[in-house]
C-alpha cells in the first residue's frame, strides 16, 4: 500500500473521505494489458473502481461538507471531486442508504436492470434462467424478472446461497451447481425450454443453459466469472454455440453505460421496487482498504454473497 499527503485543494474541488468500495468483477479485466470496454489500469496508479464518501472539504460550489457522494474514487482513503455527473461525483439524496448506490442502485442494479429490461425482456410467463443468482447483479437480474412476470430460475454454488435466492430474492428454484447437475435439472425444470438466459458465468453453465434454450430464446451475456477474466482465458466461446441458429434464438452483450441517457427513470423505478420490498438484496463487507485485493479475488471463489464491499472506514473521524 502506498502513503501519499492529502493534496491541497483548487478552485472548484471538494476532498471526499471514501467510506465504501464497490467491489466488480470486471475490475479483474482491468488488470489485464488488452484494453476491454474501458483502458487498462497503470501500473503505479491508483486501482479504478467506485465508492462512496462524505465530503470533508470544499471550494466547489457543487458540494458541501458533509455531502455523500459516489463516483469513481478509486482504491484509496481520500479523493478528489472536480465534477459532477457520469464522469465525476453525483451528490446521495436524503433518505438513501448511501452504500446502496454501489449495489442495488449502482452499477449492479444498473446492469440487472438495463440487461433485463432492454435486452432480454422477458414476457410474463417466460422462463429465465440467471447464473450466479447470490451475486450482486444476478440477484437483482432474477428479481426484476419475476417483477415483470416471469419464472425463474438461478444457479449459484451452495446450499446457503441456492436457499437465500429461493427464500429471500424469491427465485422459483435455484440449482447448486457444486452438487447437482445443470443439465439434468435444467432439463427438469424447464421441460419447455428456457426462454431468457441471463448469463454471468460463461463457460460450463452457459453451455448447458444453451442445451435448454427454447425456440426464439434471448441469451443476454453480462459476464464471464468462470474465466477469471484472465488475459488468456476470458471471452471464449462456448462449443455448442449452434443451439442458438438450431433455435433461431439471440445471443447478445451489453454494458450499461450503454443506456446513460435512461439512468434517471431506471434508479427512480429501481428505488420504488426497493423501498416496496419487491427487490431484496444483500452485501458481503470486507473491513479495512487494505483487503479490497482479497475481495476482489474472493468474487472469483464464490465468497461473497450478493454485493462484494470494503468498509475503507466507519466514521467521518476515522
Amino acid at each position: 500500500m502506498r502513503r501519499s499527503t492529502v493534496p491541497a485543494l483548487e478552485a472548484g474541488q471538494a476532498l471526499v473521505r471514501v467510506h465504501w468500495l464497490g467491489i466488480d468483477a470486471t475490475q479483474r479485466t482491468w488488470l489485464n494489458e488488452r484494453e476491454t470496454y474501458t483502458s487498462p489500469a497503470r501500473i503505479g496508479s491508483v486501482m479504478p473502481g467506485s465508492g462512496v464518501g462524505q465530503v470533508v472539504a470544499s471550494r466547489s460550489e457543487l458540494f458541501k461538507v458533509g455531502d455523500w457522494v459516489v463516483g469513481e474514487t478509486g482504491w484509496q482513503d481520500y479523493a478528489l471531486a472536480a465534477g459532477e455527473g457520469l464522469h465525476g461525483f453525483t451528490r446521495i439524496p436524503e433518505g438513501v442508504e448511501p452504500r446502496a448506490m454501489l449495489s442495488v442502485l449502482g452499477v449492479n442494479g444498473l446492469t440487472a436492470y438495463f440487461g433485463m429490461t432492454e435486452i432480454a425482456k422477458p414476457l410474463e410467463g417466460e422462463t429465465v434462467f440467471v447464473s450466479a443468482a447470490a451475486g450482486g447483479v444476478g440477484s437483482i437480474a432474477g428479481q426484476i424478472a419475476r417483477k415483470l412476470g416471469a419464472r425463474v430460475i438461478g444457479s449459484a454454488g451452495g446450499e446457503r446461497k441456492c436457499a437465500w435466492a429461493r427464500d429471500v430474492a424469491r427465485f422459483d428454484a435455484c440449482i447448486d451447481y457444486r452438487a447437482e447437475d445443470m443439465r439434468e435439472r435444467l432439463g427438469a425444470l424447464a421441460p419447455d425450454g428456457i426462454d431468457v438466459v441471463f448469463d454471468n458465468v460463461g463457460g460450463a453453465t452457459l453451455e448447458a443453459a444453451l442445451d435448454h434454450i427454447a425456440p426464439h430464446a434471448r441469451v443476454v451475456l453480462c459476464g464471464s466469472i468462470s474465466s477469471g477474466y484472465r488475459n488468456d482465458a476470458y471471452g471464449r466461446g462456448p462449443s455448442n454455440y449452434m443451439q442458438l441458429a438450431f433455435k433461431r434464438a439471440r445471443m447478445e452483450g451489453f454494458i450499461f453505460l450503454d443506456f446513460v441517457a435512461q439512468f434517471p427513470q431506471a434508479l427512480y423505478r429501481m428505488l420504488a421496487w426497493v423501498q416496496a420490498g419487491d427487490i431484496r438484496y444483500e452485501e458481503t463487507i470486507s473491513p479495512g482498504l487494505e483487503t479490497a485485493p482479497a475481495a476482489l479475488a474472493g468474487l472469483f471463489e464464490g465468497r461473497n454473497l450478493g454485493k462484494q464491499l470494503v468498509q475503507v472506514c466507519s466514521s467521518q473521524s476515522d
